[in-house]
């Protein structure tokens, strides 16, 4: 990994998988801060184990947790048990109910990567209860053989995404993929955008 330069505003992380990594990456840089270490991506379970350690460590170092809501109910209850007292430099978020929902929340793009229709694309991704099976069934119905190729799983192979899902997903949120757009959509990415800037300015 190449050290970010001296100057720069480090914030460290720790994430589910490396999709949540691309997104947060995103996150970070446009708060104008770099991702300093990256942590987890051995999934959900892994994390919560973990964060107590995090949390310790944001007491002198900037943090960044992710998790997805998956089928928890409520946000706040999740945060509450899993984080109840987080330090001043932990900044701890749950995408409801996925990363994909925040991947979704911005139509056009979704819409023109996938090569669907606009109209196919969810208004409301954070009200899907799996966002990661919407995007496979977006796919599903691309005009790009290489998209379904790619993102749809074979029917033998017993897998949930197609062997190419990850690597496209990771094309689509650093070279595609607006935020700012999809905050509009996305009340839990609008509430992790303003809490990672707040981050970076924290002296």
């Amino acid at each position: 990994m190449t050290a970010p330069p001296s100057s720069s505003i480090v914030i460290n992380a720790a994430v589910e998988g490396d999709l949540d990594e691309a997104v947060l990456r995103r996150l970070v840089l446009e708060a104008g801060a770099v991702l300093g270490l990256i942590y987890g991506k051995k999934g959900r379970e892994n994390l919560e184990l973990r964060l107590r350690g995090f949390n310790h460590a944001a007491q002198i170092n900037r943090w960044v947790v992710l998790v997805d809501l998956d089928r928890d109910e409520c946000p706040v209850s999740l945060r509450g048990d899993w984080l109840p007292e987080p330090a001043r430099l932990m900044c701890f978020r749950i995408a409801v109910r996925a990363v994909e929902s925040w991947l979704l929340a911005d139509r056009e793009a979704m819409a023109g990567f996938l090569e669907i229709a606009l109209s196919k694309v969810p208004h409301n991704p954070e009200a899907e209860f799996d966002p990661k099976r919407v995007l496979i069934d977006l796919a599903r119905s691309s005009r790009s053989p290489e998209i379904r190729r790619d993102m749809v799983p074979h029917r033998e192979s017993g897998r949930t995404v197609g062997p190419g899902y990850s690597s496209r997903m990771k094309d689509y949120t650093t070279n595609h993929w607006r935020p700012e757009v999809a905050a509009e959509s996305s009340d839990s990415l609008r509430r992790c955008r303003l809490r990672i800037g707040e981050l970076a300015r924290l002296g």
